[in-house]
């Protein structure tokens, strides 16, 4: 099944009403679609590495609530890679779900579709200006750029990310879950 178009339904996600970090992600990849384990991937440990947080406080459910914005996922695109998030996912499931997490005193917004739904109109024009201007958005979001692969030739040319930001993104996620 791996990457196909008959991939099954299989939501995933993690949050209890106590979390305090929210991270708002994109959608499953073909290895957490198979584990069911949100960011069980190389993505995830890149994220893990900006987070400073080892794998046993990145899922502490407790703390940390991990929200995709599209909960299954999406199948290959033709061309190769993953598709984007399901459209219908976060209109329909993410205000209910949020209403459940009265706890949350930061929601990380990692890439541009998560960018999109919860900062609409205040985002800047592309992702790379909406992550330069993070401190816009704080204290309540902090929009970071999705940790896949591809990261790799954005950061080199954003130092900055390294530099201003993630120290910010380190101390944020330590103060939000304690």
């Amino acid at each position: 099944m791996r990457g196909g178009a008959s991939a099954r339904p299989r939501p995933v996600l993690s949050a209890t009403a106590s979390a305090r970090l929210l991270i708002v992600g994109q959608a499953p990849g073909t290895r957490v679609h198979e584990t069911g384990i949100p960011w069980n991937d190389a993505s995830g440990d890149r994220l893990r590495d900006w987070l400073a947080l080892d794998p046993g406080a990145f899922y502490a459910t407790a703390r940390v609530a991990i929200v995709p914005m599209g909960f299954c996922y999406p199948g290959r695109q033709p061309s190769g890679g993953d598709r984007p998030p399901r459209p219908e996912c976060a209109p329909q499931w993410h205000d209910p779900l949020l209403a459940l997490l009265p706890q949350i005193r930061l929601t990380l917004l990692v890439g541009a579709f998560a960018q999109a739904r919860y900062l609409g109109p205040r985002r800047e024009r592309n992702l790379t200006e909406t992550v330069r201007g993070f401190r816009n958005y704080l204290p309540q979001y902090l929009p970071i750029p999705h940790p896949s692969w591809r990261t790799n030739h954005w950061q080199r040319r954003n130092p900055w990310f390294e530099t201003e930001l993630v120290p910010v993104l380190r101390a944020r996620v330590r103060a939000a879950i304690g």
